[in-house]
């Protein structure tokens, strides 16, 4: 027996490896895409102070107070004025839609109380599901507040610097007004956890055919692509349903999430994208040779998923181009599903505009994956 180190049989060993890294060029590309997609998100879309939020007024009293507060927020980097309101009932329906992420309401009399020393109240209406996207914009609001009226308080209204506030604000934050942090995370982590098995299971199940020779038996028998394609989901839409009803069992008795509206209607509503995360998997078992591959590329799709939905870090944070791949993913869609229903009661009307896009990504990728499987079984 020989124990001696060989040059040779070393360098040799080094080649081959390096030749099985050219012909698995899918491999060699997920490990250096991985890094570098990871390096773009955190480098450049994440971001946990969120800025530029879609900010509502509604003003019910006109005066150079209202203007210059109005202003201010306009200059900050915090606020972005989308638009004014006319009714309470308005600005509660954009907090309810998530169409702003603030409503400062300025009162009737707001001036005349202010230059009697009478302290007016301003209400600031906040959507608190995600309490990291509003805590830097509600703790830099209370100073703009004291330096606009400093400033506009001159002459004989000078005096009223002196007293501690001028003017209180009041901040009313919708839906979770302790903003307790589990209110967001928990709903959020059901569509973390069906993006992320729903994902492997499928691609990994039917890469298992593959590998173990078992794709052949399919092939002898007269079934078709879509026949096999739905009787490997159905059982993981079921294994995806058990897994919402422990999560939300869970959020509702351990972690003590209120449940404003309708869990029949999530249940509805969560079959779509199921499927969606299904069809990915089909398709990623028809590109990736063998599991580890189909593995691979399920950790791909799954990391900007969790990263670019708004589940870790508030989605408003991030800078435009990241906020629109973004919306692409079924995971954002459906999280703003998840946690409107649960915290807002929304209802039907209020998550459509969230269904469609995930049914059309649901469409489009389980089309895509037919034609490749199809071509597959040929």
């Amino acid at each position: 027996m020989r124990f001696g180190f060989s040059i040779t049989r070393f360098a040799a060993i080094v080649a081959k490896e390096f030749i099985q890294m050219r012909r698995d060029r899918l491999t060699f590309a997920m490990v250096l895409g991985i890094p570098l997609l990871q390096l773009v998100l955190f480098g450049f879309a994440i971001n946990s102070d969120p800025k530029h939020l879609p900010t509502a007024v509604l003003v019910q009293d006109h005066s150079v107070f209202s203007r210059s507060l109005i202003e201010a927020m306009k200059r900050s980097d915090y606020f972005q004025l989308t638009s004014v309101l006319t009714s309470e009932e308005e600005a509660r329906d954009r907090i309810r839609l998530g169409e702003a992420q603030f409503v400062l309401q300025i009162p009737v009399d707001f001036a005349r109380r202010l230059l009697r020393g009478e302290r007016p109240e301003l209400l600031m209406l906040a959507d608190a599901t995600d309490p990291a996207a509003t805590s830097s914009a509600l703790g830099i609001l209370n100073d703009l507040l004291r330096r606009t009226l400093d400033r506009e308080l001159r002459g004989p209204n000078e005096w009223l610097r002196s007293r501690v506030g001028a003017a209180r604000l009041i901040i009313h934050a919708s839906y979770n007004p302790e903003r307790i942090s589990q209110y967001n995370i928990v709903p959020g982590l059901m569509g973390v956890v069906l993006t992320m098995t729903m994902v492997l299971i499928t691609a990994l199940a039917i890469t298992r055919e593959s590998e173990r020779g078992t794709m052949e038996n399919l092939l002898s028998t007269p079934v078709r692509p879509l026949e096999v394609t739905l009787g490997k989901i159905i059982p993981y839409i079921l294994v995806g349903y058990i897994q919402a009803s422990l999560i939300l069992a869970a959020a509702r008795f351990i972690f003590q999430v209120p449940v404003a509206g309708s869990v029949p209607l999530l249940m509805v509503v969560m079959i779509v994208f199921i499927i969606a995360n299904l069809a990915i998997g089909i398709t990623f078992s028809t590109i990736a040779r063998n599991q580890l591959q189909a593995m691979q590329m399920g950790f791909f799709f799954f990391l900007p998923s969790i990263l670019l939905s708004g589940f870790m870090f508030p989605f408003r944070g991030m800078p435009v181009w990241a906020q629109h791949l973004g919306e692409i993913l079924p995971l954002t869609h459906f999280l703003r599903i998840v946690r409107g229903i649960l915290l807002k009661g929304n209802g039907p009307r209020e998550i459509a505009p969230e269904v469609w896009p995930i049914a059309l990504f649901a469409v489009g990728v389980l089309m895509v994956g037919l034609k490749r499987f199809r071509r597959t079984l040929d």
